[in-house]
């Protein structure tokens, strides 16, 4: 009774273009968040996987347990066999190498 019929139809005529612009710092949220933050893990995670491929017999590794060792035997179902002290080896899987400490030169041919 208060609002006209012609200004009833007027309000809803505008509802689609501002349902777009409320998504549209959400969007903006989104894009930012994958920049700052999934990409550059991203980035992290294939340059690990890069590092515990190129593992070989020699290198000196620092698993994610903070042992320190050096790998005697490089297994193909992604075992490394890493000796920590003096007759001591341990088996462990390559994802658990954290960083390579000192890496072996490739013998030449």
């Amino acid at each position: 009774m208060f609002a006209t019929p012609a200004f009833a139809q007027a309000a809803g005529a505008g509802g689609a273009a501002s349902a777009f612009t409320s998504f549209v710092p959400l969007i903006l949220i989104f894009a930012i968040m994958y920049f700052l933050l999934i990409r550059p893990q991203q980035k992290k995670v294939k340059e690990h996987k890069a590092m515990v491929e190129q593992l070989r017999r020699g290198d000196q590794v620092l698993t994610q347990g903070g042992i320190l060792g050096k790998v005697v035997k490089v297994h193909e179902d992604g075992i490394l066999e890493v000796e920590i002290a003096e007759g001591v080896k341990v088996r462990t899987p390559r994802s658990t190498i954290a960083q390579v400490m000192s890496k072996t030169e490739p013998a030449t041919a």
